[in-house]
């Protein structure tokens, strides 16, 4: 792996075999348990100032999807790749830590429909919800796909050497992502595991994964999810948007304020999809400052 990202991620690396593979965690701090969600391209790596913020009074846990960051990276005849995949590897976590204490969910992109799957199956571990530009339902006003995953969702001759031979999806999310140039060292970090074709996998399949059809692989989880979220409606939820979003857009903020009326809210005018990297520290302060408006 290229990239010297450990001075900006000390943290202690962690694994829990699952079927041979090697599912990477960070498991930062002690107290109640706060699991940190990431998304496409990005890894824990992205949560990094939450965890140096949060990790003196709450216990941070935050997982490596399979095919990202520091887990393994599989071919598609060890592992599946799809939401329910996504899903079932945070559960297995989950019970190996035996976590004795209800959880709170800090999600983002993928990482807020992995997260609200496991949260519908399981509303009695979960304690509070923190959703930051992401998902837990099918696109708001009947939109369609932006035209870049669209791209990648459907023409495959052209995404497999995009992304898995030039790493055109995550190096230019590194563009379009924030909303601040990132410095030469957080790009370093946001990309070092993608370091190669067979490495950049789960930034292929996380897009072909998207369910715009019936007939799709994760099409009925998502119904199921889309359908059944009215069920978290009365946990304490913070919502933190960047208002400048390329998928995510403030549309999607909105659908969450209607399905969650009682949640606080707050729209970074200077943020965009990396949110965490344009605000780390007014985030940080939103978050510290709903965890104790809301205790255990």
């Amino acid at each position: 792996m290229v990239g010297d990202f450990r001075r900006l991620y000390p943290f202690q690396s962690r694994f829990l075999n699952l079927d041979g593979l090697r599912y990477h965690y960070l498991d930062e701090g002690q107290g109640e348990p706060i699991v940190m969600l990431h998304g496409n391209p990005t890894w824990s790596f992205y949560f990094r100032n939450m965890v140096r913020g949060l990790s003196s009074n709450y216990r941070c846990i935050v997982p490596d999807h399979m095919g990202c960051g520091l887990s393994d990276k599989p071919g598609t005849d060890r592992y599946g790749y799809r939401l329910e995949d996504r899903a079932a590897d945070l559960e297995k976590l989950v019970n190996h830590l035996a976590l004795d204490q209800k959880i709170s969910l800090m999600v983002h992109d993928w990482g807020g429909m992995i997260g609200m799957v496991f949260a519908l199956r399981r509303p009695e571990r979960i304690h509070r919800l923190i959703i930051t530009n992401t998902a837990g339902f099918f696109p708001p006003k009947q939109k369609g796909l932006p035209f870049r995953l669209w791209l990648i969702r459907h023409l495959r001759p052209l995404a497999v050497p995009a992304v898995l031979g030039l790493n055109l999806f995550a190096r230019s999310a590194l563009y379009m992502a924030p909303r601040k140039p990132l410095s030469p060292a957080v790009k370093a970090g946001l990309i070092a595991p993608y370091d190669s074709p067979r490495h950049r996998i789960a930034t292929l399949k996380f897009v072909q994964d998207i369910p715009v059809a019936k007939g799709d692989a994760s099409y009925d989880l998502v119904k199921w999810v889309d359908e059944c979220l009215h069920r978290l409606a009365h946990l304490p939820i913070l919502l933190l948007w960047g208002r400048h979003d390329f998928v995510f857009d403030t549309d999607y903020l909105a659908e969450w304020r209607r399905r969650f009326p009682l949640a606080e809210s707050r729209l970074f005018s200077d943020g965009g999809h990396y949110l965490l990297e344009d605000q780390p520290e007014a985030v940080l302060g939103k978050v510290k400052d709903f965890l104790k408006k809301h205790p255990s």
